[in-house]
């Protein structure tokens, strides 16, 4: 039996509705009582169905009118490369799902830059790296220069693949630089930016959200300690928490000891 490291923690819901309902109603709790202290919040966020899902549900949810958001700050850990208006971008799913909801200052939203920003791939990535070092904590000396997310939200693809780090590619070993430029992406568009694997994991918690039978493999081999050259999910680890919330169809392969079922 494959030995499984249990400083990961899985959530399991019945469906998508209750999963994406769930993370919200954590996520809008972890930010409500970070801001009530005062200080400055720091999310990443993800897109795809379940990362969109998940923003849809904190929208509809009385709990995000109650927040100071002027105290948050949203970043992405990925970016796909094409048009502003795109609907791939992730920046206009989170935008039309909640984001355009929120009383925020615009300056609080990095969103990383588009193909008819003036900037090509390569100078996107470092104007990205750039305005993370902007906010870099100036007393954190045991990391890089961006700021450490409180929340940073993962997707996790059928290959194991987290952000836009795939598996057995040289962005995922990447430790020296904050953001990398992806060229012919295995999955489309073909051109992307992406945060590292050290960006996401000075992260305080991070929280990968995936659905569907399809995400079983992918789920198993990240709890089984696999290599994250080659299921890059299992190299993602906050500094506090690390929870994997899942519904029923992608939790066939988890072992019932990791199951916190959340109905």
């Amino acid at each position: 039996m494959a030995e499984f490291f249990t400083e990961k923690r899985v959530v399991i819901s019945p469906d998508t509705d209750h999963l994406a309902d769930s993370v919200a109603s954590r996520f809008l709790s972890r930010v409500y009582k970070r801001s009530e202290t005062g200080e400055t919040v720091h999310v990443s966020l993800t897109g795809g169905t379940m990362g969109t899902a998940v923003l849809r549900a904190a929208a509809a949810r009385p709990k995000a009118s109650k927040i100071d958001w002027s105290r948050v700050h949203f970043w992405w850990s990925d970016e796909r490369f094409v048009a502003q208006d795109s609907d791939d971008r992730n920046e206009k799913q989170a935008r039309e799902a909640f984001l355009d909801g929120l009383d925020i200052p615009a300056a609080n939203i990095h969103a990383m830059a588009s193909t008819d920003s003036g900037l090509d791939l390569d100078a996107a990535a470092s104007a990205y790296a750039d305005e993370l070092a902007a906010f870099a904590p100036a007393n954190r000396a045991d990391s890089g220069p961006w700021p450490s997310f409180d929340i940073c939200f993962l997707g996790v693809g059928p290959d194991g693949h987290i952000a836009s780090l795939f598996p057995d590619r040289p962005e995922i070993s990447l430790v020296d630089v904050s953001t990398v430029a992806v060229r012919d992406s295995p999955k489309p568009p073909p051109n992307r930016i992406s945060v590292t694997r050290p960006v996401i994991n000075s992260s305080q918690r991070v929280w990968m959200v995936l659905a569907g039978a399809d995400k079983a493999s992918a789920l198993g081999l990240a709890l089984a300690g696999a290599s994250y050259l080659s299921v890059p999910a299992a190299g993602a680890k906050g500094r506090r928490r690390t929870v994997l919330f899942v519904d029923d169809a992608a939790a066939a392969q988890v072992p019932q000891e990791l199951i916190d079922r959340d109905y």
